[in-house]
Formats: structure tokens, C-alpha cells, sequence
């Protein structure tokens, strides 16, 4: 039987992934990750360019002036938060590596949709980091790393495919992702699709592309 991913949200990233291996629990750890729980409800009330640091100091607890002391403005926020929403993401998605390809196919779905981080106030929030990534340096390595390694695990799971319709899993990979990214996408702004109707969208899509039993 399948086991889903465990449910977590991108507001439960807000660890630094050094900090959460340690389990090292300082004050100034605290302290940012109610910084990064304030950007991640701002983003989600108002929206990025809406968000002052005022704002996220106010939902942080402190001053701005303290909280210039740990980060040097909301762009380092964002940027150090994003990357920790990133690597979060990647740990799980690429320990899905140890399942048969076929049954990452359905965990990847189940977390891409049905878990937490599928609400779409959360993809909401993924959306405006995407988007910020256009014109952040910083933001874009991050995103195109996120993007070149999962898209290397899609590859890896096509290329144990029995019966690839596209006879390159590198290419089967690029549109998998697409399709993914694009389904969550239009689960934000369309209302005729829900994240269950994306969820089966992407799965016999995918298991069609791999020659993998629906």
C-alpha cells in the first residue's frame, strides 16, 4: 500500500536545515523563525510587494530595527526562507528515490497535491516566490536549482519506465514538471479545477507517459 508524505507546511520550513539537524534551539534561532512565520502569514494576507518590514517585524514581535539585526531587509528574508522551503522540499521529494518508480509517481503526486503545502493559500505563497525569483539573482539560482533537481528525479523515474511514450526521460521529465507546476498553478487561479482533479490529471498522465499501470 502507498503511504502518503507526512503533511507539513511551508511555514514549518522556517528551520534552517543546519539548525534543525543540530536541534540547536537559541534565542537568536527563535527569534528568526518567528521572522520567517511573520513574512510567511504577510505574504499570504497581503501579498509580497504589500508587505513592509514593518509589517513582518510587527508579526515577529519586535522592532524593525532589531529585526535588521538578523536580516538585512525583507528581500534577505525571503530569499533565506525560500532557500529553506527548497532544500525542505528536495529532502523529501528525493527520498521518495528508495519506493519502485512507479509508486514515486503517486507519492509525488500526493505530495505535490494532497498534502499541506497543496492548500492553495500555500501555493499562493509559492507563487509569489516564483515570481519574485524573476527579478532576484539570489531567488533565481535557488528556484533553478529546485527546478534542475527535480526534474533529474523525474528523469531518474522515467528512465525505469517499461515503456516510455517520449524515448527520452529527460524530455518526459520536462514535461512532467511543466504539467505539475502548471497544475498547481491553475488550481490558484481557476476555479473549475480542484487539487483532487489536478492530482488525477498528473498521475495517469504521468503513468501513461511511463507505460505504468493507472
Amino acid at each position: 500500500m502507498t503511504s502518503s508524505p507526512a503533511k507539513t507546511s511551508l511555514r514549518d520550513t522556517a528551520t534552517t536545515p543546519q539548525a534543525a539537524t543540530s536541534r540547536r534551539d537559541t534565542r537568536g534561532e527563535k527569534r528568526r523563525r518567528r521572522i520567517y512565520k511573520s513574512l510567511h502569514d504577510c505574504i499570504i494576507s497581503k501579498g509580497y510587494v504589500k508587505t513592509t518590514l514593518a509589517d513582518i517585524a510587527e508579526g515577529a514581535g519586535m522592532s524593525a530595527s532589531h529585526l535588521l539585526y538578523y536580516f538585512n531587509g525583507k528581500e534577505a528574508i525571503l530569499e533565506q526562507y525560500f532557500a529553506n522551503v527548497a532544500v525542505r522540499f528536495l529532502e523529501r521529494i528525493e527520498a521518495f528515490a528508495q519506493h519502485p518508480a512507479e509508486q514515486q509517481v503517486q507519492l509525488l503526486a500526493d505530495f505535490w497535491f494532497k498534502g499541506e503545502t497543496s492548500t492553495r493559500l500555500e501555493i499562493g505563497f509559492m507563487l509569489e516566490c516564483f515570481g519574485n525569483a524573476v527579478n532576484d539573482d539570489i531567488l533565481r539560482i535557488t528556484k533553478a536549482d529546485f527546478d534542475s533537481r527535480c526534474k533529474a528525479h523525474l528523469a531518474s523515474i522515467f528512465a525505469c519506465a517499461p515503456q516510455l511514450l517520449l524515448a527520452d526521460a529527460r524530455d518526459s521529465a520536462e514535461i512532467a514538471y511543466s504539467m505539475m507546476i502548471g497544475l498547481r498553478s491553475a488550481v490558484y487561479f481557476d476555479d473549475d479545477i480542484s487539487l483532487e482533479r489536478a492530482h488525477t490529471l498528473f498521475t495517469e498522465t504521468v503513468n501513461r507517459m511511463s507505460g505504468f499501470s493507472a
